[in-house]
């Protein structure tokens, strides 16, 4: 029999869909309790480096009823940015897909707040909140939880469908809604992610170092980058696709379908000489409206310096 709670949740991913997610899971609202574990472990032992923000507000992490009073459901969402598109110049510093494009925050949360708005428009009055990796909400635990793929070794959210080049999102509400179920895991014994991380940040399976990632030291650490990693960072200047790109189920990526995501016109043709001799107002043309804007200016020419000085 057909319940509410059933009917909403097919609803909503109805709706998703033609908003142009890639998939829609459900799960019910609750205290994570083996990922709290887990994440205290992580910070216990510095993984998490200099990023701070991540031993703040601990209980909202693991817990999204203090997050919204009231909540009764996560719907987490996935939407796609792989790129077949490359750099031309191969011997240029390389800047992860994701970043190509219009920064995700800004695409994602619009869709989200549309999705929000048809919900109460179509169910009623619901009281939630959107999130885009902005506030302390553990996205890949959720969309697991609601069977949009698994946390492969590599920590990423991999689907066997679709890969894992894709941003997750959620919105959480005081909406009963029917959950939906884990899927298995199917990394198997392949360690092809742990073999293939120039810094070795994957220091065991479905465990990454924080402090020794790539993406870590080219956007999050703001100081001089260690000089043990010289000529460790694969070329690298924003983000790093490593783990990725070797990944087997990325075979079945299919071309994202969002135009914001397509890269500014310069950025695929710029050579190394270009990096080399990038301009603050090259930059803020480039990266108008980008995810590299996050690293600023400086940061980005602090990397290149770096890899020019360790090859």
């Amino acid at each position: 029999m057909k319940t509410p709670a059933r009917n909403h949740a097919q609803w909503i991913k109805d709706e998703a869909l033609k908003l142009g997610f890639l998939s829609c899971g459900i799960s019910k609202a609750g205290f994570l309790e083996e990922e709290a574990l887990r994440l205290e472990n992580w910070l216990n032992s510095n993984k998490h480096g200099k990023m701070g923000y991540m031993e703040n507000h601990f209980d909202k992490r693991v817990d999204p009823t203090r997050l919204v009073p009231g909540a009764k459901s996560v719907i987490s969402l996935t939407l796609n940015y792989y790129s077949p598109e490359k750099q031309l110049d191969s011997e240029a510093p390389k800047i992860s897909q994701y970043a190509y494009g219009k920064d995700y925050h800004f695409v994602i949360k619009d869709k989200l707040k549309k999705l929000l708005s048809l919900i109460n428009n179509h169910i009623g009055e619901v009281d939630g909140r959107v999130f885009v990796d902005s506030a302390p909400v553990m996205d890949k635990a959720w969309a697991a939880k609601s069977g949009l793929g698994w946390i492969g070794k590599n920590s990423n959210l991999i689907s066997k469908q679709v890969g894992s080049f894709f941003f997750i999102a959620e919105l959480i509400l005081d909406l009963e809604l029917e959950p939906d179920h884990p899927v298995t895991d199917h990394c198997g014994s392949c360690t092809a992610c742990i073999d293939a991380c120039p810094t070795d940040a994957i220091n065991e399976p479905y465990q990454v170092d924080g402090s020794k990632c790539i993406s870590y030291f080219t956007i999050e650490l703001k100081e001089t980058l260690p000089s043990e990693f010289k000529g460790k960072m694969d070329n690298w200047m924003f983000g790093c696709d490593v783990c990725q790109e070797v990944c087997p189920w990325n075979k079945f990526s299919k071309p994202h379908q969002e135009p914001l995501f397509n890269p500014h016109p310069e950025l695929l043709n710029m050579t190394s000489e270009d990096w080399q001799e990038l301009t603050a107002e090259t930059f803020h043309k480039v990266f108008k409206d980008s995810a590299v804007k996050r690293t600023k200016y400086g940061g980005l020419t602090r990397n290149i310096n770096f890899l020019k000085h360790t090859k």
